[in-house]
């Protein structure tokens, strides 16, 4: 598990590296993210492999109502934890970054899609545009291993041109509600020139 890096991998950390998992909040943290994991991370996959209509509906209840009870959590606070970013944040920031691309449409999670979700589209814009999350994303990778490797849902391997990403970029506002991204560690460096492609967003790492 994530949670993993840190605390068996410390000795590894680069200098300042940030605290994701606090040893202070360790017992909420732990709560939130099997929650996360439970109805979101997995449960966009619940949805897209389920077995019967029962089963796709049960979890596309649960997957939304999850996002209803993050969007008003985060509605409030700039992370999930607060005022940092925290393993919660990472956690969920992988599914959202990859719901309008591949899971509203591919998986069939698509009462709405996630720019359409006003709250939770700020908050995955606001981690994005964070050093560490934006570019290690690259959107053109994604796509091209959900709708190619999962022939029994895109039988055609057709790989949608679509969304535009544009809108990862424009300012999202949530600085509004304070905290800093890091809290007493620092951000990343920039990238390593052997780990960069160039996308439709401009420089990213690989990933």
């Amino acid at each position: 598990m994530s949670e993993d890096l840190s605390t068996e991998w410390v000795d590894h950390h680069r200098p300042g590296a940030p605290d994701l998992y606090p040893a202070d909040r360790r017992e909420e943290m732990d709560e939130l993210m099997a929650a996360i994991y439970r109805d979101v991370n997995n449960g966009v996959y619940r949805c897209g492999f389920a077995g019967s209509q029962r089963a796709y509906e049960d979890a596309y209840d649960r997957l939304f109502s999850r996002l209803d009870e993050l969007s008003q959590r985060l509605g409030t606070r700039r992370y999930l934890m607060g005022d940092h970013i925290t393993d919660a944040d990472i956690r969920l920031f992988t599914t959202l970054v990859r719901f309008d691309p591949v899971y509203h449409g591919h998986f069939k999670c698509n009462r709405r899609k996630l720019s359409e979700m006003p709250v939770l589209w700020a908050y995955a814009r606001d981690l994005f545009q964070t050093p560490g999350f934006g570019d290690t994303v690259d959107f053109d990778h994604i796509k091209a291993h959900y709708y190619r490797v999962h022939r029994d849902i895109n039988p055609t391997g057709i790989v949608p041109l679509g969304p535009d990403l544009a809108d990862w970029m424009q300012p999202h506002g949530r600085e509004a509600l304070g905290g800093s991204p890091f809290g007493a560690g620092t951000a990343p460096g920039p990238l390593p020139s052997d780990e960069v492609v160039t996308d439709q967003l401009g420089t990213h790492r690989l990933g």
